[in-house]
């Protein structure tokens, strides 16, 4: 058994590593956390470097990782213009591909997806937006929030009911998955500023008054759009893990270059010490059971559990090394890098799922096995 990635995976990490370096220059990391702007330009390069391919998920991973090491908030801003591809990969018909996913791959388009509202976010099947039938097609009416790229986005995969539920114990029955375009008729995004951190990223409230969906637009069959949202969250969530093991690892980073402008006294103190070993330890658990998820999903074995198990514990992992990081550094961390990087980490113990959602997934997995065994 070999806990080693391939050679072509870690040259792409290299690769990566060096490019972020490079062009997450400590100027434009700070230009965009002030102004909350896109780094379009930046995702320009990043496609022309040939990092963005979803036909290799480990390189996409490792680059993730890479990214959000030097800064996540442009980091992932740059490798999530694809969001949602996977979706049209396991679920497009081919004119859906030509149309949006291709287009998409090659950096022409920025996808988005677009599930949480304002009164369902960790509750999937309880959103309300309407998708109806008519003769012309569908009628979408609804409201998201918290949608990423959603005001840069070409497009948006789109969860929307299409048919009450049979019963209060199969909600997630008669909902719908739709391509929606931003710039129809109807649909009205709005950029949400002031976040906490990620402010690389754009993030949008986006409502639907009576837009028109075509026909062709309907992905996958009708009303089992919640079970296609769900493949694409076990997808999805490891690589919000990956970049929370590059968040923890950034700020293991910046730690050590503070240690090293301290005295030998300090960094011989105990505490220091035991945080230091405490980190890494931390860090390398969460990157292990990150790996060990995504090898499941990219060889088209998914496991649920695991794949909550990895998200939820790498995300507890980057917000507790933020914690013990800050602890150390203390006042000096104030308006720092490090502080960006506190800031930054919040989101993952969020986005994809809550840590608490994470957890009624691998609990009720594994309540499910008792079952089985009845």
């Amino acid at each position: 058994m070999s806990f080693e990635l391939p050679q072509e995976v870690e040259e792409t990490r290299k690769r990566a590593r060096n490019f972020a370096l490079r062009e997450f220059t400590k100027e434009l990391i700070e230009h965009f956390d002030e102004t909350e702007e896109y780094p379009n330009e930046i995702r320009k390069k990043v496609f022309d470097a040939g990092f963005i391919t979803i036909e290799n998920p480990w390189n996409m991973l490792v680059t993730m990782e890479e990214f959000c090491r030097v800064d996540p908030g442009i980091g992932l801003s740059t490798l999530a213009s694809v969001f949602g591809s996977e979706i049209l990969l396991l679920y497009g018909t081919d004119e859906q591909k030509e149309k949006y996913l291709y287009p998409t791959l090659k950096g022409e388009k920025i996808s988005a997806v677009a599930v949480t509202e304002p009164g369902a976010g960790s509750d999937v099947a309880g959103i309300s937006s309407r998708i109806e039938k008519s003769e012309k097609g569908w009628i979408l009416n609804g409201h998201k929030m918290f949608i990423t790229n959603g005001t840069v986005a070409d497009h948006y995969y789109l969860l929307a009911r299409s048919a009450p539920p049979p019963s209060k114990e199969k909600r997630h029955h008669g909902l719908t998955l739709a391509i929606v375009e931003r710039k129809w008729n109807g649909v009205n995004p709005v950029k949400l500023k002031g976040k906490l951190g990620m402010r690389a990223t754009d993030t949008a409230e986006i409502t639907f008054e009576n837009v028109l969906v075509p026909n062709e637009n309907i992905v996958g069959e009708k009303g089992k759009g919640f079970y296609i949202i769900m493949t694409f969250f076990n997808i999805s969530r490891v690589y919000v893990a990956a970049q929370s093991v590059g968040t923890a690892q950034g700020i293991l980073d910046l730690l050590l270059e503070y240690l090293a402008e301290k005295p030998a006294s300090f960094r011989e103190m105990e505490y220091v010490q035991f945080a230091l070993a405490e980190i890494s330890t931390l860090i390398e658990a969460a990157r292990n059971i990150t790996y060990k998820a995504a090898a499941k999903v990219f060889s088209f074995n998914p496991d649920p559990a695991l794949t909550s198990m990895a998200k939820y514990y790498a995300a507890e992992v980057a917000n507790q090394v933020a914690n013990i990081a800050f602890k150390i550094v203390g006042m000096e961390a104030s308006g720092s890098k490090l502080e960006k990087l506190y800031r930054d980490a919040k989101i993952t113990e969020i986005w994809e799922g809550t840590s608490e959602i994470e957890k009624l997934v691998i609990s009720r997995m594994i309540l499910k096995k008792i079952q089985e065994v009845k």
